[in-house]
């Protein structure tokens, strides 16, 4: 499989299970002599803050692996046939792209091939061409291996933008099920905490990500959140992504029995969860409280709403709740907080639902927990429908 097209179509189809949106590199470079800029780049086939559409070039360095997970296409076992990239020509693939205008930056992620230590080593001499031979200063998000040695991940922080390491499951246990080879305090954990240490002296300014596969195991959504609190307090990780388990063709789980529709809502599900604990700064113990007695979280309602129902503290009156406060009400946003508490700047009230919607509220979700001019929407059930 000597053609480069040929291994661009494989190991680029090959990544497509790798989630990645992640946001452009606050990095700044200066200099006549380079190309790309940092933050002109960063979201896979989405919209930049000024509304333009880019995309990076996501791909393996290779779909070999020597680790046996049960779930991955990549596995040690599977069939498909196996490719790689030498350095120059991954190099060469993505500047060819990068200067036809077709990609903005670079996701590389890679099966483990021979050893994490060798294939790091083909990671990072890429890397050295694309940066130092090709000049390259825009955005790279470069996935590190398990089992990566610490001095590897230096070097790979030293040219990238952001890295990520996928914790896949939540526990030793779990990920015992699925892999025989792997060990998650060593080859997972403690490369975090290289990373974290790194980035404590300053390198990857845009953080590290990880990455969650659901429902491979019998995990409970209440060990994935309590991981997920360990790897935000403990490795201030920058946010977590979550791949709801597909079986795949030629891995030993593909015939294994799932509800696509169930695990698609149950991965919604979670984003909701961790938008709640990472940007509206909810208590962990809080959001364990919404869970029934198997540790899930409830999929009949937005959990939100079943937060929300489950606090005393409502009705808020919208005059006069803080920011954190608006916050906890279902069907207000960061957007539309700031534009209340922008309005009460400028000594205006809200009214009526009228102007709730003006500033962006979902009325429809928000009234039952908020009062306006001292009313309120008292029929829960109405909002429920």
């Amino acid at each position: 499989m000597g053609s480069l097209k040929r291994k661009i179509e494989i190991l680029g189809d090959a990544s497509k299970f790798d989630v990645c949106a992640s946001m452009a590199s606050p990095r700044t470079v200066s200099g006549n002599w380079r190309i790309g800029n940092p933050d002109r780049a960063g979201i896979c086939h989405a919209f930049a803050p000024d509304g333009r559409c880019i995309s990076l070039f996501k791909v393996l360095m290779t779909n070999h692996c020597i680790y046996d997970c049960k779930y991955c296409v990549n596995n040690c076992s599977n069939a498909k046939t196996k490719v790689m990239f030498e350095p120059v020509e991954l190099a060469r693939a993505f500047m060819g792209l990068y200067i036809r205008n077709y990609v903005e930056g670079l996701f590389l992620s890679s099966g483990v091939w021979k050893s994490a230590t060798d294939t790091s080593e083909k990671i990072i001499d890429a890397l050295t061409l694309i940066r130092d031979t090709y000049h390259f200063q825009g955005y790279m998000h470069i996935k590190i291996l398990p089992g990566t040695d610490k001095e590897y991940i230096r070097q790979i922080m030293e040219v990238a933008d952001r890295v990520s390491l996928n914790v896949e499951l939540p526990s030793p246990s779990r990920l015992s099920e699925v892999s025989s080879v792997k060990n998650y305090e060593t080859d997972i954990l403690a490369c975090q905490k290289h990373i974290h240490h790194y980035i404590k002296e300053g390198l990857v300014p845009a953080g590290q990500t990880t990455q969650f596969i659901v429902g491979t195991t019998a995990e409970s959504d209440h060990e994935i959140i309590e991981r997920l609190h360990w790897e935000y307090s403990k490795l201030e990780l920058k946010r977590a992504y979550f791949s709801g388990f597909t079986p795949i063709k030629g891995t030993p789980l593909e015939h294994r029995k799932t509800s696509e529709r169930y695990i698609r809502k149950r991965e919604n599900y979670l984003y909701r969860i961790d938008w709640l604990y990472r940007r509206y700064n909810y208590e962990i113990d809080r959001i364990f409280s919404i869970m029934d007695e198997k540790g899930m979280v409830p999929l009949g309602t937005d959990p939100k709403v079943s937060l929300a129902l489950k606090d005393d503290t409502f009705p808020l009156d919208v005059n006069e709740a803080s920011y954190k406060e608006l916050l906890q009400v279902p069907g207000i946003g960061e957007i539309s907080s700031r534009r209340i508490i922008n309005l009460r700047k400028m000594n205006k009230k809200i009214s009526n639902y009228r102007d709730l919607q003006r500033v962006g509220v979902v009325v429809k979700r928000a009234k039952s927990f908020i009062t306006v001019n001292g009313r309120r929407q008292t029929r829960i059930k109405e909002f429920l429908n």
